[in-house]
């Protein structure tokens, strides 16, 4: 099983990385020297690409984040209601524990700060200006919006099977159609949203 499923996978990269490159593209734009401070987004996902092979390879395993939530939600029942959460049929098939997903999404979080840093956008601001221009100063308003809105991401994620990086990347890049459908509502969900919260 570990053989076609790299072969699949390198395939699926090898077809899509050509197309997504044209679309991606605008003329008179060098990926390699993308204009300001910050990290070439052609460039960053060209290597988000390569990582999903090499992970792929040496692990057999595909990227992703949502079930990170779940071990974090495991973790925090143990502390609070140990019996409960050890009573979970999902906790009984998967105990919560820092596996190399964990890291892998720590990873991100670190890796999300340096990239920040080095690339001249790190912003110490609670309101980006877009969303205080739409919503006003309330910080409040803001933080249980992103909380309620975390939520919906992560039961979706798990109702789903899988996050952006799940899906978008790893299944994506295996040619799946569930995952091509799941992004498809992705970016159809969130136009949805977005356009009527930032135009109306």
């Amino acid at each position: 099983m570990r053989k076609p499923i790299k072969c699949v996978g390198l395939l699926g990269g090898l077809v899509l990385w050509p197309l997504s490159a044209a679309v991606a593209s605008e003329p008179g734009v060098n990926a390699l020297h993308y204009p300001g401070p910050a990290w070439s987004p052609y460039v960053v996902g060209a290597g988000i690409g390569v990582l999903s092979w090499l992970t792929f390879y040496f692990s057999d395993k595909p990227i992703g984040a949502s079930s990170f939530y779940a071990h974090i939600a495991g973790f925090l029942g143990k502390l609070i209601a140990p019996r409960h959460t050890q009573s979970l049929a999902y906790f009984k098939d998967k105990p919560p524990r820092v596996n190399w997903g964990f890291v892998f999404v720590v990873a991100i979080i670190v890796g999300g700060a340096i990239a920040a840093l080095t690339g001249g956008e790190f912003a110490n601001e609670w309101l980006p200006p877009m969303w205080e221009a739409r919503f006003g100063d309330s910080i409040a308003l803001r933080a249980a919006i992103g909380f309620g809105g975390g939520l919906l991401m992560a039961f979706g994620a798990r109702l789903a099977g899988g996050c952006t990086s799940g899906h978008g990347i790893s299944g994506t890049l295996q040619l799946n159609p569930a995952s091509w459908i799941a992004v498809i509502c992705l970016f159809m969900g969130g136009i949805a949203v977005a356009i009527p919260l930032f135009t109306l």
